[in-house]
């Protein structure tokens, strides 16, 4: 099974429904680039009129993993992956749609093959800048996620 945005749309649908339900939604998956959009609407937002913090963790993190699993796809192999830490930082109140967009690509793969090569685990960091419809900075959250080949 190829990744797509339309699967993993419906693997929300099915598997994250909260997110789903609050209007997460995986725009565009290719090799090194996962986009994810999420609209401010009644049911994700805080009660300062913004977009729940949670909500835009969900977005960001989904652009990471979508990630992740494409390149574990990608290297046919059984290799379990799960988050181990995050950080974030919000800079200005998220209004409207705001697009997710994971940075730090090139690291996945060398994981992989690390992980493959020595039979270890490995961990790696990955950030997620969200952006509002003007293209301003509303928040960055970084991921660190691990990987090792399942027995």
């Amino acid at each position: 099974m190829i990744l797509t945005a339309a699967k993993l749309n419906r693997f929300l649908l099915f598997k994250l429904p909260s997110a789903f339900l609050c209007g997460v939604r995986v725009k565009q998956i290719v090799f090194d680039q996962c986009i994810v959009s999420v609209k401010h609407r009644w049911i994700n937002q805080n009660p300062f009129n913004s977009m729940y913090f949670a909500v835009q963790a969900m977005a960001a993190e989904l652009t990471t993993g979508a990630l992740v699993m494409f390149h574990i796809q990608k290297s046919n192999r059984n290799i379990a992956m799960l988050v181990a830490n995050n950080k974030s930082s919000f800079t200005k109140k998220a209004t409207g749609r705001i697009t997710f967009e994971c940075q730090n690509k090139n690291q996945i793969e060398r994981a992989i093959q690390n992980t493959i090569a020595t039979g270890e685990g490995q961990t790696f960091w990955l950030k997620s800048i969200g952006t509002n419809e003007k293209g301003e900075r509303v928040s960055e959250m970084d991921f660190e996620w691990t990987i090792k080949l399942k027995s």
